[in-house]
């Protein structure tokens, strides 16, 4: 499922999500921008999607940007002005974004479910804005990671500005923007940008999401939620989110299951979560 540029399979509530130049070590250009955003659309209305790892096929995550689309930017044709006319009207201006570059990162954050990128070989430019839009990132030691931009005298405008500082904070989020330094998984790890350090990020990756995807949907859907407000909203607000999540699954048919498999020793059987 999905276009050329972005594939995607399902089994057992878990999305496998891949980029899917391999020639380009799958490098965004237009078709890849508009396949993400549309492939993050279908999964956000599949009920029976309970997970997602996000991967790149072949030797690399992301490359960047498509090399051939920067020709074009410098003999002014103007990806971003493409890339905007590529976002449906109804979505332009949704919680901000201004354009398909900006969706095809940041649709994996407003994701109701867990997103885990799986991040080998070059994560640069576009292609680390995607990873910093995930839950959770698996990093090869040797993958190398940067905030590419400034290269070619730009600033990321993927929404890597607002994710980056959630996850290093603001003194390393400016330092990795204004120097464009090329960093290893290994640190990657060590400045919080990687979850977790791996030999095998996908096969790693997509264990973990089907130990989360045998989790009550429900559940781990509002804690999304909640999660992602954190720092977003007054803590009041958070906490009142918090209390009505929370009445809203005691008593639930997930909550009675999860309960009930656990004292009859056997694994539960969740119902989908209607999106």
């Amino acid at each position: 499922m999905g276009s050329d540029a972005v594939v995607y399979t399902v089994t057992d509530g878990v999305a496998d999500v891949r980029m899917n130049r391999p020639d380009k070590l799958n490098a965004v250009n237009q078709a890849m921008f508009k396949g993400l955003g549309d492939v993050g659309d279908a999964l956000a209305a599949d009920p029976s999607v309970r997970v997602a790892v996000l991967s790149g096929e072949g030797k690399g995550f992301c490359a960047g940007l498509d090399f051939s689309s920067f020709q074009s930017m410098a003999g002014g044709d103007g990806l971003r002005d493409d890339a905007g006319e590529q976002l449906a009207p109804e979505r332009r201006g949704e919680g901000g974004i201004a354009n398909a570059g900006q969706w095809a990162a940041y649709v994996w954050t407003t994701l109701p479910i867990p997103v885990i990128a799986a991040v080998h070989g070059p994560a640069v430019g576009a292609g680390f804005q995607i990873a910093m839009a995930c839950d959770i990132r698996y990093v090869a030691p040797d993958a190398k990671l940067s905030v590419l931009e400034i290269r070619w005298g730009l600033i990321p405008d993927m929404s890597g500005t607002q994710m980056l500082p959630r996850l290093v904070g603001l003194d390393v989020a400016k330092e990795l923007t204004y120097t464009g330094r090329m960093i290893s998984g290994t640190e990657a790890k060590e400045l919080g940008l990687a979850t977790h350090v791996s030999d095998h990020p996908r096969d790693d990756a997509l264990a973990l999401a089907a130990e989360i995807a045998a989790k009550n949907p429900s559940a781990v859907r509002g804690a999304k939620k909640l999660l992602n407000m954190a720092g977003q909203v007054p803590v009041a607000d958070g906490l009142k989110a918090e209390e009505r999540t929370m009445m809203s699954l005691i008593g639930s048919a997930n909550n009675i299951e999860a309960v009930t498999a656990y004292f009859e020793k056997r694994d539960p059987k969740f119902a989908d979560v209607e999106s």
